[in-house]
């Protein structure tokens, strides 16, 4: 009785493709470079930190604009709800039946929106910094003096609110996998979730217009610096 429980139930899941190679690829390398940058500042190797942070400028561009055109689960159309979603979501969390989300749920949504505008702002910002010893942004020149010095302790101080945020990030993952069994890493290295019943595969967009899209964002920050230089 058990085994034919068993196989029924297995019948019932399978793994859904949520995650496109163009959005898993982003979600690392953001990865990678938020830590190259913050280690890099501690470091004082400021050389390698201004690269990292204008490499993280174009990547945020870029899923910005995949966020509107690109995939089904990377649009913020399809995961970024109202306050009345979100409550709902969190009365059924406690009650323990929120509904099942393919790819960001209301809550990772917020945190993904919050980090997004965070890291945008930090990235931007640091543009505009100077240490007024050695170091100034490559955008210094086109911003007064009090101007960049509002805009460098904002970079400072959103430094340490980021670092908060990734923190967040990492205990609601950990949660959800010791919590609720609800691994969210292996969809985002694999693109694939486990999922129960009949669902449809979202919609995937051309990794050709992804790196169409990274090459345009990577092309106007390098622009808009050489036109400084």
């Amino acid at each position: 009785m058990a085994s034919g429980h068993t196989a029924t139930r297995e019948k019932l899941t399978r793994d859904v493709r949520v995650w496109d190679l163009p959005t898993r690829l982003f979600h690392w390398s953001l990865v990678l470079l938020v830590t190259v940058a913050v280690v890099s500042a501690k470091m004082d190797m400021l050389s390698i930190h201004m690269l990292a942070g204008e490499t993280i400028l174009a990547l945020v561009l870029f899923r910005l604009v995949w966020g509107v055109i690109g995939s089904q689960t990377a649009r913020f159309a399809d995961f970024v709800k109202g306050p009345r979603a979100i409550l709902a979501y969190l009365a059924g969390s406690r009650g323990g039946a929120a509904p099942a989300t393919l790819g960001h749920n209301p809550l990772g949504a917020l945190m993904v929106v919050a980090l997004l505008l965070a890291l945008a702002v930090q990235a931007g910002s640091g543009l505009f910094t100077s240490d007024d010893i050695l170091v100034d942004g490559p955008l210094v020149p086109l911003a007064s003096s009090g101007a960049v010095a509002t805009l460098g302790t904002l970079h400072r101080l959103l430094a340490d609110g980021i670092l908060i945020l990734v923190g967040l990030h990492v205990l609601a993952v950990l949660g959800y996998l010791l919590v609720k069994k609800d691994n969210l890493i292996r969809p985002m290295i694999t693109g694939c979730k486990r999922v129960e019943g009949v669902v449809a595969e979202p919609r995937r967009a051309s990794p050709a217009l992804a790196l169409a899209i990274l090459a345009a964002t990577g092309g106007l920050v390098a622009l808009v610096l050489r036109s400084v230089a």
